[in-house]
């Protein structure tokens, strides 16, 4: 659980200062549970969409289980990629960071890859608008969740080097909740909303980026520390 550490903070501070990101896709949707709506209006809407966003974090957690799950499997059928893949999730937060950042899209192939699958499900998505119900808004949020998009799949990647199920999905859990408050907020103020994630977008990222460096440092530390411990269990012998 100690090294999944910097995983979770680094997914749940690019959801909470990466957000930004999320209103072109999805606090269009969000939006849907207070169009034209004053404060007071929006508050019987509130329960709808806690549970829309909540649908979406569980498909986010379950997406974080199947891909760390295979990582899992990967790191059983080769042991000595344990190591890399471990250095390869520090690089991974580094890159998240960098996107946040500069909003960058590493991973844009990969979204066109997600559309395909997204094109599938999409009409489940519509069939259930206009959202008149709690169970409505937790379909459609369990449907969303599969909406394709970089940032979501950059923290994907954190989840598999992660090569645990649980914890594969709590970096995906950390992430959504993250994202949570944002995604309520979008219907009160969506634009005053945005300008002010997006002024966080550069701290936000070079802190992850520094979280990143921090879990590349580790185990850097512990490979340069080998030799010594070694060493020295041979001269106590």
């Amino acid at each position: 659980m100690n090294e999944a550490l910097p995983l979770l903070a680094a997914a749940f501070v690019t959801g909470l200062l990466g957000s930004a990101h999320c209103f072109g896709m999805c606090a269009g949707l969000s939006g849907l549970f207070a169009v034209n709506a004053s404060v007071a209006s929006l508050r019987p809407q509130i329960p709808m969409a806690v549970a829309y966003n909540t649908g979406r974090i569980l498909s986010y957690a379950f997406l974080g289980i199947v891909v760390a799950s295979l990582g899992q499997t990967v790191v059983k059928a080769i042991p000595n990629i344990a190591a890399p893949v471990r250095f390869a999730s520090g690089l991974l937060i580094v890159i998240v960071g960098l996107q946040v950042a500069f909003n960058w899209r590493f991973l844009a192939p990969v979204e066109k890859a997600g559309a395909k699958i997204w094109n599938h499900i999409a009409p489940a998505a519509k069939g259930l608008l206009p959202v008149t119900s709690t169970p409505k808004a937790l379909g459609l949020g369990l449907l969303w969740g599969w909406l394709p998009c970089g940032l979501v799949y950059s923290v994907l990647l954190l989840a598999a080097t992660t090569a645990n199920a649980v914890n594969g999905g709590l970096v995906m859990l950390a992430f959504g909740v993250g994202t949570m408050p944002a995604m309520i907020m979008t219907g009160i103020s969506a634009s005053k909303l945005s300008r002010f994630m997006s002024r966080k977008q550069l701290g936000a990222g070079l802190l992850i980026i520094l979280i990143g460096l921090l879990t590349l440092a580790m185990p850097v530390m512990k490979f340069s520390a080998g030799p010594d411990d070694t060493t020295h269990s041979q001269h106590s012998m």
